[in-house]
This record gives C-alpha cells, structure tokens and sequence, in this order.
C-alpha cells in the first residue's frame, strides 16, 4: 500500500498555492446514499491513512479529496501505527459536532498540512458527532478526552480550517525561524 501524498500549506521554505487552496476551502458533501466515486474517494482515505504510521487522523483534504471524510485512531493512541482491524479506527462522512461539553482545554498540536511547527490549541473535552459511516448509516458517536481533540482537529479540515488559525501560540524550530516571521507577517 503506497502512502498518498499529504497536502501541505508548506514545503522546504516554499508556499504551496494550489495546495492551500484546497485545504483552505470548506470541503463538498459526501452524497448519500454513497455514491462509486465516493466509495472510491472513501477507499483512498482509508489506504492513505493505514499507509501511515506517523498520524493519529486524516481529513480527505489533506490529501487532495475535497469531500466531508475523516478517518482517525480510535484507541491506541499511544502506540504508533498500531491498527490491527477496523476496529481501531472511526470513518465519519459528512460528520457534524451536535454538542460540546466539558471544560475548554489547550494542549499543542501539529498537522501534517502544517509541517515543522506546533501550535497551543483550545478544544472541548468531549463532543458529540453525528455522521454517515463507510456503509452510509446514521450515527451518532461520543468522544471525550484526548480522542475528542483529534475528532475536532479533523473536522476544522472540512471547514477549511488548520491549527494555524486557532490564535494559540506557533512553536517553530530555530532553523526555520526566518521563514516562519516572514509567512505569518504576510497573514
């Protein structure tokens, strides 16, 4: 299984336009009942995502599918790459937070279309997700804790939304410092 390419904002000190577009817009509704081309699109996000070991989610913008589909870790969230069956991952189409609760909590994160930096986001403790799964039924699912970031964290990709725009503070590595004033100077 060959890994996908990630759409990145960002690459080797160089602005990718007609990546950021895509990862910038909100991404299209995923037709229900499930259409070829979107089972199609669905199969890609899920080879993509097992192909890696190196990410706890991913959002089908972030590899160039514009469509309303996240696949995540759903327990092992430790242990890299550990993904024995489907089991151990959610596939949500079309996913949508109903509710938040819980306390607003920062921690750092980092994005694979945000590469080399981190950033302090805020997000709920636990949420409330309605959404299609891979054979097109309703569902509704809870998620608290750590896995309730991850689940938010892929659905802000749907909207068009990355971690740089959550307003938290950016950690960049010293090398890459000069690039970093200058791009978010621009902003």
């Amino acid at each position: 299984m060959a890994k996908t390419k990630t759409w990145k904002l960002w690459d080797n000190d160089t602005v990718n336009e007609e990546e950021s577009k895509l990862l910038r817009r909100t991404a299209d509704v995923v037709p229900i009942p499930l259409d070829e081309s979107s089972k199609r699109d669905m199969k890609i996000l899920i080879d993509s995502f097992l192909a890696r070991d190196d990410a706890l989610g991913l959002a089908a913008p972030q590899i160039g599918i514009s469509k309303k589909m996240v696949v995540f870790k759903n327990k092992h969230l430790d242990e890299r790459g550990f993904i024995k069956n489907d089991k151990d991952y959610d596939l949500l189409i079309n996913p949508r937070i109903t509710q938040c609760r819980g306390d607003s909590e920062t921690s750092t994160e980092g994005c694979l279309s945000c590469p080399d930096i981190s950033v302090e986001v805020a997000r709920y403790s636990e949420i409330k997700v309605k959404a299609y799964d891979k054979e097109g039924n309703k569902i509704n699912k809870r998620y608290t804790g750590f896995l309730a970031r991850i689940v938010q964290h892929e659905l802000d990709h749907l909207d068009g939304k990355l971690i740089i725009d959550r307003g938290g503070s950016i950690y960049v590595p010293k090398e890459k410092q000069g690039f970093f004033k200058k791009l978010f100077e621009n902003d």
